[in-house]
């Protein structure tokens, strides 16, 4: 079974302040485990058929069609379009053209990533903030992490995702782990996405600079320690 304690620290990485969560989608979770595709490039056959997400007056269940699966650890909580209520980020994969990033609220699917292409071909969230201070939420992931291992920023407006920004060379998890490395951190000088070099010999931080992602070494990778100690604002 997968870490369901890194499950928790997912959740909180990607979540919304407190104090806005007034409204919206107060929790989600993944349901109706399935073998019905059989990739496993998280350490397991099993992947989701439904999300569930919880409001203040009731809980709403998206059940995919049969081509399609949740391939994600955990639903990510964020105020992606700046209401002061959370909407829902996950990997949704079509069996034949492989996985995409979605956004979804309590009613139905809000926007969508195209598709990576074929199937077998994953992508790994890395985290969502206004990543270059514009007013608008960005959401990053690794596109291919164990493949093409390419940073992708899409920016939220207007009901829809367009790409901003692309960097190859870059990572946040290795085939058969149970758990997406890396995320977003604010070390006092704006956001940065810290993932590993696509070799996963060091931890980098990428910032999102007038549409451009510059990157900079932080230091060896020794393993998920240094992970937590980047997201830390500490030497890995």
């Amino acid at each position: 079974m997968r870490g369901r304690a890194l499950f928790a620290c997912l959740a909180v990485l990607f979540a919304a302040p407190a104090a806005a969560a007034e409204g919206g989608v107060l929790a989600a979770r993944y349901t109706e485990p399935t073998e019905r595709y059989s990739h496993g490039v998280l350490g397991d056959a099993i992947e989701y058929g439904a999300l569930e997400m919880r409001t203040q007056n009731r809980k709403v269940l998206v059940r995919l069609p049969d081509d399609h699966v949740f391939e994600d650890l955990v639903p990510r909580l964020a105020d992606i379009d700046g209401d002061g209520e959370n909407e829902v980020i996950v990997v949704e994969t079509d069996m034949a053209r492989g996985a995409a990033l979605a956004i979804y609220d309590e009613t139905g699917k809000r926007a969508e990533t195209p598709h990576i292409g074929e199937p077998s071909r994953w992508l790994a969230p890395v985290g969502a903030a206004d990543l270059d201070g514009d007013g608008f939420v960005e959401i990053a992931y690794v596109d291919r992490p164990h493949l093409a291992k390419v940073l992708r920023v899409w920016r939220y407006r207007n009901g829809s995702l367009s790409e901003v920004a692309q960097s190859p060379g870059l990572s946040n998890h290795r085939i058969g782990e149970d758990f997406i490395s890396g995320g977003i951190r604010n070390c006092g000088s704006g956001p940065e996405l810290v993932t590993a070099n696509a070799g996963w010999t060091r931890i980098m931080a990428t910032r999102l600079v007038s549409g451009d992602l510059q990157s900079r070494d932080l230091g060896d990778f020794q393993g998920r320690r240094s992970f937590a100690r980047a997201l830390s604002c500490r030497t890995p």
